[in-house]
């Protein structure tokens, strides 16, 4: 990838969920190299301390299920920074024992809805208030392309969590619109991350049934996921609220796909 020499994050804190690996660490790398004051927050300690010293920020421990943890993470990147200017809610799973509805038992169901998207309510719901306090803020929500189509080879709870996290995020960025509040809904296609290739590793042929309906023929890289994530947070997106953001690789657009 192209370095990034930038100042359009020069000074604001920005808090990502996950981001000690994926998407999460991509965009942290990113964030950080456009002058932006980085809290890494993730569940486990070694890889988000690591993350963390890797671009210069800080590392907060924290279960995003747990309603008081997440609270405790705003409130300490206010004490860290002095405002909470941007808020990427990005922690998700993809177990495995989520699959189709006549097979996805109700334990894993909700965990599936408590990480994606009650996560997400939970930094919303306290990342809000600061942003109000200041009378601005981006808010940038990971969902899925899976949030606006179907898969006959189904994840129930993960694509009913995301389509979630969709539609929330257009009510917040309705509502706070004129507050100077921004939250929009990032809808990746396939990424090449950990998550993926420990999925696709196990099922080749599953993998390939995926990649033949990328119209650019290769899934994406966390870096080209994490340059639409700090634009979204940045200036240059001021005219954007309340949008389902594709980048998808064409998935979404396409009918017959190129051989």
């Amino acid at each position: 990838m192209t370095e990034i020499v930038s100042n359009r994050l020069k000074d604001r804190a920005a808090v990502i969920t996950g981001g000690a690996s994926g998407i999460g660490l991509a965009t942290a790398r990113r964030f950080a190299s456009e002058g932006a004051k980085v809290v890494i927050a993730d569940v486990d300690p070694a890889s988000g301390e690591r993350a963390a010293e890797e671009v210069g920020g800080s590392f907060v421990q924290v279960d995003v299920t747990n309603e008081e943890q997440v609270k405790a993470l705003f409130t300490r990147t206010k004490e860290l920074h002095g405002s909470v200017d941007i808020a990427f809610n990005n922690a998700g799973i993809s177990p495995a024992d989520d699959a189709s509805i006549l097979e996805t038992g109700i334990d894993a169901w909700r965990r599936v809805q408590e990480v994606n998207l009650t996560s997400v309510y939970y930094c919303c719901k306290y990342a809000l208030p600061y942003m109000q306090e200041q009378g601005k803020g981006s808010i940038i929500n990971t969902a899925s392309f899976v949030a606006v189509m179907g898969a006959a080879t189904s994840q129930i709870s993960y694509s009913a969590s995301k389509g979630g996290v969709l539609a929330m995020s257009r009510e917040l960025g309705v509502e706070f619109a004129r507050q100077g509040i921004r939250v929009n809904a990032l809808c990746p296609g396939p990424v090449n991350t950990p998550l993926l290739k420990e999925l696709f590793a196990k099922d080749p042929e599953k993998a390939a049934r995926r990649l033949i309906h990328v119209p650019l023929g290769r899934f994406a890289e966390p870096e080209e996921i994490a340059a639409s994530v700090a634009f979204l947070a940045s200036d240059d997106s001021s005219f954007i609220t309340a949008s389902t953001f594709l980048v998808d690789g064409g998935i979404s657009g396409a009918y017959v796909t190129p051989l």
